[in-house]
């Protein structure tokens, strides 16, 4: 429930953006756990910080024409939602997909500041993107889109202002056409204006799997909170990206089994333990659906009815979408005996689901700490850019280890102090709203 001292805040965000479910879904789950925060301070409601914070700082839409490989013109919506700048330049993804749309940047954006707060580095928060869909398109006609995307927002990046990175459809490929448009159009080299870089050319060791590694080093603290541990857990990973892919290289590497994971066909079921290699090879070599996988894997069944969520599993990773794990699906796992759920992607457990994990006693790790993962990489990325360094793979993943590590403490620490222990999403939020607002107020009215 929402205190009442904060009730007209949430009306007010909800009347000032119409339409953006996605948006009041994340604004609303914050503001659920900010009543202790405003009765202690009152100060942040006399100066309506929250209202400042809900509302970006810069919001830009822009036109993006290109032509495919048959000479046919399309036009695309390109996004950049500056959201807030009291840490640090902006930073956060772009996602390419056609779901994109300005609700959708908004809540990404909104997630990535508190996101960004609980790594303690020095990074506001913003999200972008375009309603492009690259499945199925050429290197050629991914490049064209590129290049005209970055046409338009070049001018509004710089490494002391606003630093993209990858997202969903967004990846080194992606990254390299528009990096490469940004350098033609200002003649300057400025590697630290955008990461998720290949590592050729200035890009961090770890950064394709930051986001599922520190989702399972999150697990892993929350874990050993309650005196347990991932070895010998079976577990499923939802999706089959990097996020998904590293989460399972990492859970094997601890001694967990994932026995599931899934694409937008459906989802496989591996009783043995998937076979990672064959994975990636399916995944990132031949860039197949996952029916490739079952084909060549005989203890693996593939399932285009029902979901991933109704097999019994210990711990689970969400990693796909948005919204993707229901309140139905909740009910299912608590019964078959779920223990945690961590978070991969953002915000893929519904409301109702997130309350039913509460009500079951299921340990859950939501989005804006556990795959904080990537973006803590992407800052360290700026570092080395800044530096003109480069770090070896190991001492990259240690600082990301203890990067997630930090995030669990304190979330766990700001939980327990403002009354809900072992509540992940009360620390997170609380503790990254306490980090953006101090630096809000001290700024003054800007």
């Amino acid at each position: 429930m929402i205190d009442e001292k904060l009730k007209s805040v949430y009306h007010d965000i909800v009347s000032r953006s119409a339409a953006q479910e996605e948006f009041h879904q994340a604004t609303r789950e914050v503001l659920e756990t900010l009543g202790p925060v405003v009765a202690k301070h009152p100060e942040y409601l006399h100066a309506r910080i929250i209202q400042m914070l809900a509302e970006p700082e810069r919001q830009i839409i822009f036109r993006v024409p290109w032509a495919d490989d048959t000479g046919q013109v399309h036009i695309n919506r390109g996004f950049r939602i500056e959201f807030n700048s009291a840490l640090g330049p902006y930073k956060g993804g772009l996602r390419f997909h056609p779901s994109v749309n300005l609700g959708i940047v908004k809540f990404l954006g909104f997630e990535q500041v508190f996101k960004n707060a609980l790594t303690g580095l020095p990074i506001g928060g913003g999200k972008g993107g375009a309603d492009f869909d690259p499945k199925g398109r050429s290197d050629a006609e991914v490049m064209r889109f590129c290049q005209s995307f970055m046409t338009e927002l070049y001018r509004h990046l710089g490494e002391y202002t606003d630093v993209p990175a990858g997202d969903i459809g967004v990846g080194t490929r992606e990254i390299g056409y528009l990096f490469g448009q940004y350098k033609r159009i200002t003649n300057r080299y400025e590697s630290a204006v955008i990461t998720g870089k290949s590592t050729e050319w200035g890009g961090s060791q770890v950064r394709t799997e930051a986001t599922g590694y520190g989702a399972v080093f999150f697990a892993k603290e929350m874990l050993a909170a309650q005196r347990n541990t991932l070895d010998g857990k079976e577990c499923i990973v939802s999706g089959s990206g990097n996020v998904a892919i590293y989460a399972i290289e990492k859970l094997h590497q601890l001694g967990a089994r994932v026995i599931a994971c899934s694409d937008s066909d459906g989802y496989i079921h591996d009783p043995d333990g998937i076979d990672l290699d064959l994975l990636k090879q399916v995944k990132t070599v031949d860039r197949q659906r996952l029916t490739a996988y079952a084909e060549q894997r005989s203890s693996a069944t593939h399932h285009t009815l029902g979901s991933v969520w109704s097999l019994p599993a210990e711990v689970v990773f969400p990693c796909a979408t948005q919204n993707e794990l229901s309140g139905k699906d909740a009910l299912n796992l608590a019964k078959n005996g779920c223990i945690a759920v961590v978070e991969g992607a953002n915000m893929p457990c519904t409301a109702d689901a997130v309350e039913i994990f509460r009500e079951a006693g299921v340990l859950f790790g939501p989005a804006k700490a556990a795959n904080a993962g990537g973006v803590a990489t992407s800052a360290l990325e700026m570092q080395q850019n800044a530096s003109r360094d480069s770090w070896e793979f190991g001492y990259t993943e240690d600082r990301l280890a203890k990067i997630m590590t930090n995030i669990h403490d304190t979330c766990l620490t700001t939980a327990a102090e403002y009354g809900r222990p072992d509540d992940y999403v009360t620390g997170a939020n609380v503790a990254g709203f306490l980090r953006v607002a101090d630096a809000m107020m001290a700024f003054g009215l800007v």
